[in-house]
């Protein structure tokens, strides 16, 4: 029963936050019917030990996992581009454990600008002792999506050990709610709005209700403030114009310290070479034009300087690129979890649809 009133209240909940739309459509679906009416699940005939691959159209999917074997194990399942969709969950010997998410299938699996990948939906089978007893992929009835609109900090990052919040963020969100990642890399505000492989191509997908994060800045660096807020209003008035809900995101700091231990005021905290001070001039419009903020400068900021010099290199990929600025898989986790709170926070997404973990 306690169950039963848990999945009534997030309905009730996410009516108020992101309105349900009807998943797109699935063109060349499996049709099969079965008992339950509708098309039949796809199943584990789809996997080996350690991947599943199912011939599906491009759309968005409820999967369900029953995890678990004979010996203890732990599994993990990403996804397309490298898309963490369920954290590491152990179970013990002879158990087992049921786990569902809603996953994104589109071409290019990965960076809009990239190679198209494999067609259908491909899972990997990840985690110390990988065991998956059952799944069931279904087209998603009530498909809800947070679309992302950001640069290469944000992006599906193709090659390890390159990874961007956004490749993470699925990993916090249960099943009805989906991420359609379409950040790039080294994308600034003028060139995502200029490519019709981007913007173009994202603004017909935004639902009513949808929520679309914007984090561009990072490669803003000739940009100059009339011009850099101009955009970034082009891109609130476009999503709010499909009935979307814009949602501004201040872009993660670099990894640039001063000798007393405080990140550097232009490099680190996003003032370009023109004096534009980045996430000063998103917090603006947020003010001005009554949109959710996430000020992920200022989350990052407190997190950064609290790790120090030596105990942020982790979060960032200086250890094994001398690079300040692109995160580890382990530090986009970290920020990704940040974006998870500020959701919640904010009541842009209810409480019962996000993973602690």
């Amino acid at each position: 029963m306690r169950r039963f009133n848990l999945a009534v209240l997030a309905a009730l909940i996410l009516g108020t936050t992101l309105t349900g739309a009807p998943a797109q459509a699935q063109a060349g679906a499996p049709a099969q019917a079965h008992r339950g009416g509708g098309p039949r699940p796809l199943g584990i005939e789809n996997c080996t030990a350690t991947a599943c691959h199912f011939d599906v159209p491009p759309g968005t999917y409820d999967v369900r996992v029953l995890l678990g074997g004979a010996a203890g194990s732990s599994t993990s399942v990403s996804g397309e581009t490298r898309r963490s969709l369920l954290p590491e969950t152990a179970v013990a010997a002879g158990g087992r454990a049921a786990r569902s998410f809603t996953v994104n299938v589109r071409t290019p699996e990965g960076e809009p600008t990239g190679p198209d990948g494999t067609p259908g939906l491909d899972l990997v089978l990840g985690g110390t002792a990988p065991a998956l007893a059952d799944i069931r992929v279904t087209p998603a009835r009530q498909a809800r999506q947070i679309l992302l609109v950001g640069d290469s900090t944000v992006c599906d990052q193709p090659g390890d050990p390159y990874d961007g919040w956004g490749q993470q963020l699925p990993r916090y969100l249960r099943a009805g709610l989906s991420v359609a990642n379409y950040a790039d890399s080294g994308e600034s505000t003028v060139t995502y709005l200029g490519n019709p492989q981007l913007w173009g191509t994202v603004r017909p997908l935004i639902r009513p209700g949808d929520l679309v994060l914007i984090q561009l800045a990072h490669n803003d660096k000739t940009t100059d403030e009339a011009t850099y807020r101009a955009n970034l209003e082009t891109l609130v008035a476009g999503v709010r114009e499909k009935g979307g809900r814009p949602v501004l995101v201040t872009p993660i700091v670099r990894r640039w310290f001063n000798a007393d231990g405080t990140l550097n005021n232009d490099t680190a905290l996003l003032v370009n070479g023109l004096g534009v001070d980045h996430p000063a001039v998103i917090r603006a419009i947020a003010d001005e034009q009554d949109v959710p903020l996430i000020d992920l400068t200022e989350k990052t900021k407190t997190l950064v300087e609290s790790l120090g010099v030596e105990g942020s290199k982790a979060i960032y990929l200086y250890n094994e690129k001398r690079d300040n600025t692109h995160t580890s898989v382990h530090g986009a986790s970290v920020y990704a979890g940040l974006v998870r709170d500020e959701l919640v926070a904010r009541h842009l997404v209810p409480a019962a649809l996000v993973r602690v973990g």
